[in-house]
């Protein structure tokens, strides 16, 4: 399974990048807002940083200008993947960009209907939200299982990218589904490296090892 952060924050990036933890970055507006940078002067520097997609969002809502928009950011780097929103007007864009051979992450999605029109449509990428179907009392784990479910049995090429994503629980899930990608906030994924056992076995060794008196350097 392949890690893309979810984050504008290219200091949070690199320290995960250093690690071999990314394959790829995810932003949005939403982001970009928190980042307080010019977004093609953060993407490009986030392109340079990282060698898998980084996916960069339009923000018109009408197809034409998605176009027009989709192809701007395209020319940042080689790596970026045009993001659309799930809207009729979005995956008209999302076939013009496929057509060209563009990398494109359809986003805002919420059934297994969109995401087949999304394959359809030719995307790189799909994005189903798990947190916020959690958020309205629906379980976005079962979203990730139905597309896996329907992609297999046609042979989709798009990636299930996993995105909404808020724990490691949901990060385990997906992965046990077969989520091709999860995008998490680099909060989340540094949280997969802890444990109380963990703690409680190395503050034990620690305190034995205090006990010997020795050093090893």
């Amino acid at each position: 399974m392949k890690f893309f952060v979810d984050t504008a924050d290219t200091a949070a990036i690199k320290e995960l990048n250093d690690l071999g933890m990314v394959d790829g970055v995810t932003t949005n507006p939403s982001l970009i807002l928190k980042a307080g940078r010019d977004i093609i002067e953060v993407t490009k520097e986030i392109c340079d940083m990282v060698s898998g997609p980084v996916s960069a969002e339009v923000v018109a809502t009408e197809a034409k200008a998605m176009i027009a928009e989709g192809l701007k950011l395209s020319k940042i780097a080689p790596n970026i993947a045009i993001k659309v929103p799930l809207t009729w007007d979005g995956l008209t864009a999302c076939k013009a960009f496929a057509s060209e051979g563009l990398k494109v992450n359809v986003t805002l999605c919420f059934s297994a209907a969109q995401a087949i029109l999304a394959a359809k449509a030719g995307a790189s990428f799909i994005s189903p939200f798990i947190g916020r179907l959690d958020d309205i009392h629906m379980d976005g784990v079962d979203l990730i299982h139905d597309i896996r479910t329907i992609y297999d049995n046609y042979d989709f090429s798009t990636e299930i990218l996993a995105a909404s994503i808020r724990s490691v629980n949901h990060v385990i899930d997906c992965a046990k589904i077969g989520a091709d990608v999860v995008t998490a906030p680099p909060s989340v994924i540094k949280a997969m490296a802890n444990h109380v056992l963990t703690d409680k076995g190395l503050e034990l060794f620690l305190n034995d090892w205090a006990k010997t008196g020795q050093k090893i350097v």
